[in-house]
């Protein structure tokens, strides 16, 4: 974990709630030119903490000038989808904004608020986790009316240290929300029901789903349902919905075969999800593609070791690893399923030339990994 110290000039100008991974990490700037690493520092210094501070205040004036609702979804999974499918319903009732997904939200949320037009009656927040104080950060921006937990899995511990962590932080939406404020939480997560027992806030709970798009529709209906929007607008609105992509995205090939496209994220409960949606719509040989899933710090090896066993009772024909740590899932598959061929590489681009070849007719790819992995470009070669 990152140990710098930070100047407190600097911690109060970039933003007072910001973690310090989010000030000096910078991920995105890996192989970039010159020109575009100094472009971002200048945003990340100087357009950033300009930005911040004018959505923070345009968004208290907001609330106390006009009837707008803001709605937050954070979560171990789902979020990006159970907010756009909120946003599907809302915006047939009135002018709805909602932050784009696949983005930062240490950037979309302010963004999201400052394309916010006066008059607006809903705006809906996916707001993203991964280091401990980055709940404070939003709510330092925006103090939501309602918040939706989706679920609690097992996920950045590598920075949230174990799943009480994960709670802990994401559960800070539902602490803060104000008297008059809502929590829709997941019946079926044991950790939101523990939760939800110990603390003093109003609590809709919605109805868990093995199937992933069902779960979150069922969220974004609950929700609707308790705005008193109409069943045939909510209806109309899950039905016009259209998926953002990488998120089990059912393909298909010119030679006829199948690609289960989820490579927006990983985690070893969605990486379980995926696989059992895989194998309900899977038809012939079955091939899986699997990337690491990354920051799960101590349970690194654990992690990707239960995931192979679960894989090796699948009857695959073919299991490609991508990555270092999923070199603990294959591993275990060889052990587990010696019907199972198995192959190992290091990064997309060397596993590549292999993949293609084994996209046969009648064949079935499950397609699953952490974004930064790659495997996104792995399935765009594919066509």
């Amino acid at each position: 974990m990152l140990q710098k110290k930070i100047n407190p000039f600097i911690r109060w100008w970039v933003t007072p709630k910001l973690p310090i991974h989010d000030v000096f990490e910078f991920p995105l700037l890996q192989n970039k030119s010159l020109f575009a690493k100094y472009t971002f520092l200048f945003s990340q210094w100087l357009i950033h903490p300009i930005k911040r501070r004018l959505a923070r205040w345009y968004l208290k004036l907001l609330k106390k000038f006009t009837d707008i609702t803001i709605i937050a979804v954070t979560g171990s999974a789902g979020k990006s989808t159970t907010s756009q499918m909120i946003f599907s319903i809302l915006k047939n009732t009135g002018k709805t904004i909602s932050t784009l997904p696949g983005l930062d939200s240490v950037f979309n949320i302010p963004n999201t608020i400052l394309r916010t037009p006066w008059g607006t009656k809903y705006l809906i927040l996916e707001m993203s986790v991964e280091y401990p104080g980055e709940m404070d950060y939003y709510l330092w921006l925006a103090r939501p009316d309602i918040g939706v937990i989706t679920n609690i899995f097992p996920t950045h511990l590598q920075f949230l240290g174990n799943i009480d962590g994960v709670l802990n932080e994401k559960g800070k939406l539902v602490l803060n929300l104000p008297k008059s404020g809502v929590a829709f939480l997941n019946s079926g997560d044991q950790n939101l029901v523990k939760f939800g027992k110990r603390i003093n806030k109003k609590i809709v709970w919605f109805h868990s789903d093995p199937d992933p798009i069902t779960q979150n529709s069922l969220v974004a209906e609950k929700i609707a349902t308790y705005l008193g929007i109409s069943k045939a607008l909510v209806r109309s609105g899950i039905e016009n919905y259209k998926k953002p992509p990488h998120r089990l995205d059912i393909l298909k090939l010119k030679n006829g075969a199948m690609v289960l496209d989820d490579t927006y994220s990983s985690n070893p409960k969605s990486a379980l999800s995926a696989l059992r949606y895989f194998n309900k719509i899977a038809n012939g040989k079955k091939i899986a593609v699997l990337g690491d899933m990354l920051e799960l710090g101590k349970y690194d090896e654990q992690a990707h070791r239960e995931l192979g066993i679960e894989i090796a009772k699948s009857n695959f024909e073919v299991v490609v690893g991508v990555g270092k740590s999923v070199r603990f899932l294959v591993d275990e598959v060889n052990k587990k399923s010696k019907k199972t061929k198995t192959y190992l590489f290091s990064n997309t681009e060397s596993s590549a030339r292999k993949v293609e070849s084994l996209v046969q007719r009648n064949v079935s790819i499950l397609i699953k990994g952490s974004r930064s992995i790659g495997l996104d470009k792995l399935v765009a070669e594919l066509f």
